[in-house]
């Protein structure tokens, strides 16, 4: 080959390596999930991996669970080691706020690039079948008598079934600060500790614990949206008399320092993904809301999000 021939074929290859994801026939995506296997950051983002290809838009998905601190250990990896990345994406949610108001990591979401919100979620509560309680009421009870004897398991510090529980609290009259919530690092522990009896009741996504409320090894007693879910016989906290409403959400960001034009590109690239046939089964099957937001607004969003999570969390004497 000649030595222009050569150069030349050189940089074309370049250019085509620093084209965004949408604009090539179909990339390699690197996609951190900064939680542990089994919870609902790790469920979501291989459920949009599997939609990515599905889509025609990835040609593999490799996945990395780092869990712990509420997303912080992840999202400081994602920050400091995908710089410029146009292939890089990270699943996060309002638990990530949450871990950063209360943890206050060294790094933060306003390094990386916000590209879309994907789903809603509201928290639903669980007792073990061997529990000694049977209701909410019950648990209530037990909790105005002794705040300490109530062990509350859910996702890491910070996280919306933490904030629900010092939200209960402070609505039946308990101080928020007394309450004993037990953290996990992943859904999957936070999981087997309910099942095993280990606390006392246990909080989450539904789709977390959907095939044990189903298969009768949960009791559902509670869900923090304004109306019960619907095809679900569960009730709410509202219609309980505990004035309690907070709901879940989850998306991906992009990596720091990509161009405008790259994040154009990964947006257009999940957008394509969520309408692709893998995305609308993963929805079903887990019972997720459609909550899709792109780009700034997204950005705009959690900006907000983040401003009432912690005016919540204060009131609620979590922070």
């Amino acid at each position: 080959m000649r030595r222009d021939t050569f150069l030349k074929s050189l940089a074309a290859l370049a250019a085509v390596g620093s084209l965004p994801l949408s604009a090539r026939a179909a990339v390699a995506v690197k996609m951190m999930l900064p939680a542990n296997p089994g919870g609902g950051w790790d469920t979501t983002g291989r459920a949009l991996g599997k939609a990515l290809q599905d889509a025609g838009v990835a040609s593999s998905v490799t996945y990395d669970n780092k869990g712990g601190a509420a997303g912080a250990i992840g999202l400081a990896q994602f920050v400091n080691g995908s710089k410029g990345d146009p292939n890089a994406l990270m699943v996060m949610g309002a638990v990530m706020l949450g871990g950063i108001i209360t943890g206050k990591p060294p790094v933060n979401l306003s390094q990386a690039t916000p590209i879309a919100r994907l789903t809603s979620e509201y928290n639903v509560f669980v007792l073990p079948t061997n529990s000694q309680f049977k209701s909410m009421a019950d648990v209530v009870a037990q909790l105005k008598k002794d705040p300490g004897s109530v062990k509350w398991g859910g996702g890491s510090r910070g996280s919306t079934e933490h904030i629900a529980a010092a939200m209960i609290a402070r609505e039946v009259g308990v101080d928020p600060a007394k309450i004993n919530y037990v953290a996990f690092r992943g859904g999957g522990e936070a999981t087997a500790a309910i099942l095993g009896g280990n606390v006392t009741v246990g909080g989450s996504g539904y789709s977390e614990f959907a095939e044990y409320i189903t298969a009768g090894k949960m009791k559902p007693i509670g869900v923090t949206s304004a109306k019960r879910l619907t095809g679900l016989d569960i009730p709410t906290l509202k219609e309980q008399g505990i004035n309690v409403e907070i709901g879940n959400w989850r998306g991906v960001y992009g990596a720091p320092g990509i161009s405008a034009d790259q994040r154009k590109a990964l947006v257009a690239a999940v957008e394509k993904a969520v309408k692709s046939k893998a995305w609308a089964e993963a929805m079903e099957k887990n019972g997720w809301t459609p909550a899709w937001l792109a780009g700034d607004a997204f950005g705009t969003f959690v900006d907000e999000e983040f401003a009432s999570l912690r005016a919540t969390m204060v009131k609620s004497g979590m922070v």
